[in-house]
């Protein structure tokens, strides 16, 4: 069983800097990929970032490109968001997730990881 517990959240001003973390409580650095997703206020759950095993490969959602960063040290069983030039938009509880051979193409599929954190708030106030 993969637990996941995030940190980092909390409340900001609009342009400040965060960074998530989410440990896992087992080895995931074997063919792991690993997701960020977020949940805003009275909305679904939606994709944001996602990093293949190895870290060859990483993808954003568009409303993040070019203001998040997702990377991983497998040493630590670890995975990070750094978010930057945050927005209020941004403002939603943040999940990390996890499973295993995860396909490239489906890395942004919440339906495709079954192992879940139980989130951490981002408010971001304007």
């Amino acid at each position: 069983q993969v637990q996941l517990v995030e940190s980092g959240g909390g409340l900001v001003q609009a342009g400040a800097s965060l960074r998530l973390s989410c440990v896992a409580s087992v080895r995931i650095f074997t063919n792991y990929a690993l997701g960020w997703f977020r949940q805003p206020p009275g909305k679904e759950r939606e994709f944001v970032a996602a990093i293949n095993w190895n870290a060859v490969l990483t993808y954003y959602a568009d409303s993040v490109k070019g203001r998040f960063t997702i990377s991983r040290d497998n040493a630590r069983n670890t995975v990070y968001l750094q978010m930057s030039s945050l927005k209020p938009e941004d403002t939603a509880v943040y999940y990390c997730a996890a499973d295993a051979w995860v396909v490239a193409d489906k890395m942004n599929r919440s339906d495709e990881y079954r192992h879940w954190g139980q989130g951490t708030q981002v408010t971001v106030s304007s």
